[in-house]
């Protein structure tokens, strides 16, 4: 018998429940993207991936670089290629879960920026109706303009969002705060219960949570015009792997 379809809902809920990062420690693992990029292009990436860090639309800077003949959890970088590491969002929803924070993914999507502030979601691909990884999907679909997001403050990124109980909302805010003081970066905005947050509506009893996406560096890279191929939520790392942007 085949094995039946998998929504993304629920393999990010399986993620999740897998992840053992402790921010306190800097120990455990985490849920990781995995790109591959020519290696010609390594320094340029890397000076986006600084810059898109420096403008809030990144998740963390940690990042872990294989070179070419390198294995990265089963995958062997090819000649003239590098594959690079970075934490997938879907980490938060774990780290949320592990404080004892009800939420439920809801999908991916572009919010447009105007001014550096975000004003709505664009685009949305709900987790529960796929079984591909939005953002993905819309990288795929060229309507990304994070190069000028970077460069003047407006524009349309990749983010994510998901909702939580309205009764954690004040171990919400700790829980954020802890992990800005982590280095975890990149929390868009946070809604108010039972209202719609940048245009999203939440189930009652709940408020929304947006983060931009995991793989914003990577469009811009696109919109640069460099070859670069990545994928989503492709497994679980040790986070002591994984370096931090400033060394490199």
């Amino acid at each position: 018998m085949h094995a039946p379809l998998k929504f993304t809902n629920h393999s990010i809920e399986e993620y999740a429940f897998k992840v053992t990062y402790r921010p306190e420690e800097n120990a455990g693992k985490v849920i990781y993207n995995l790109s591959v990029i020519e290696s010609r292009d390594l320094e340029f990436t890397i000076s986006i991936m600084k810059e898109a860090h420096r403008q809030g639309i990144t998740i963390s800077d940690r990042l872990l670089i294989a070179g070419p003949g390198e294995q990265v959890d089963g995958y062997t970088v090819a000649e003239g290629r590098n594959a690079i590491c970075t934490i997938c969002s879907i980490t938060f929803d774990a780290l949320l879960i592990q404080r004892g924070i009800p939420l439920n993914p809801i999908g991916g999507g572009t919010v447009e920026i105007e001014g550096r502030t975000p004003r709505r979601f664009t685009s949305m691909i709900l987790y529960r109706d796929t079984t591909l990884d939005p953002l993905e999907v819309l990288i795929s679909q060229e309507i990304t303009s994070i190069l000028d997001v970077m460069r003047h403050g407006t524009g349309n990124i990749l983010a994510n969002i998901r909702e939580c109980h309205m009764e954690a909302e004040h171990l919400l805010e700790t829980v954020l705060d802890e992990l800005s003081g982590y280095g975890f970066s990149g929390i868009l905005d946070l809604g108010a219960p039972n209202l719609p947050l940048l245009g999203v509506p939440v189930s009652p009893q709940y408020l929304g949570v947006a983060f931009v996406g995991g793989t914003n560096t990577m469009a811009a890279l696109r919109e640069a015009g460099k070859p670069v191929v990545t994928r989503a939520l492709k497994g679980l790392i040790d986070i002591q792997k994984m370096g931090y942007l400033a060394d490199y």
